[in-house]
């Protein structure tokens, strides 16, 4: 994942292990939507969660769980599952 567009992205344990076991096609067009997140971390189709801690983006039947750090331009990914286990301990 990169950080050339001004947001630096960060992954943590959690969502990394989960990327680790996707098929090849799945993890390109998910890698695809996080560096995306460099550019522009609330893009069209996001959706804040209750709370208001964390975002999610939909990449089909899966879900980006992530947090925005405004202050230090970080978006920070949590999660990364399918529709019905991505708010397990996100």
């Amino acid at each position: 994942m990169s950080d050339s567009e001004g947001w630096r992205i960060v992954v943590s344990r959690k969502a990394e292990k989960s990327l680790r076991r996707l098929p090849r096609d799945l993890l390109d067009r998910i890698a695809k939507a996080i560096d995306s997140l460099a550019v522009e971390p609330r893009p069209p189709g996001c959706k804040q969660l209750v709370g208001g801690a964390f975002y999610r983006l939909r990449i089909g039947d899966w879900r980006i769980i992530y947090a925005i750090k405004d202050d230090r331009l970080i978006v920070l990914i949590v999660n990364v599952a399918p529709r019905g286990s991505a708010f397990q301990e996100s």
